[in-house]
């Protein structure tokens, strides 16, 4: 089990970007991966992205591709979604997950508590 803490949520306008952080502490195996999921208000938790911890992999929601991107830095156990050209539907609360089995069993994913991002129109 590994625990997560998001950072870097905030109100930005939309066109403008913004960077979240999420710090793992625990130990992470080759299997795992890191991924971001996002939830908006009366809305299902929605996959955005997610990384493969060995090799740095990073895949999208196609929606979302050329938008954002996700990037680690394994030595500070950390990983990034940088968000870029924000639009008010990706106001939500994101959520950081790491998943043992590199991204099969997201339902079984240690996860932080969420930061909240918004964009204002």
């Amino acid at each position: 089990q590994v625990q997560l803490v998001e950072s870097g949520g905030g109100l930005v306008q939309a066109g403008g970007s913004l960077r979240v952080s999420c710090a793992v502490s625990g130990h992470l195996y080759s299997s795992h991966a890191l991924g971001w999921f996002r939830q908006a208000p009366g809305k299902e938790r929605e996959f955005v992205a997610a990384i493969k911890w060995s090799d740095g992999t990073a895949y999208y929601l196609d929606s979302l591709k050329g938008r954002f991107t996700m990037s680690r830095d394994n030595v500070k156990n950390t990983v990034y979604l940088l968000m870029n050209s924000l639009k008010p539907e990706d106001t939500a609360v994101y959520y950081c997950g790491a998943d043992r089995t590199g991204g099969s069993s997201w339902h079984l994913a240690d996860w932080g508590q969420g930061t909240q991002v918004t964009v204002s129109s």
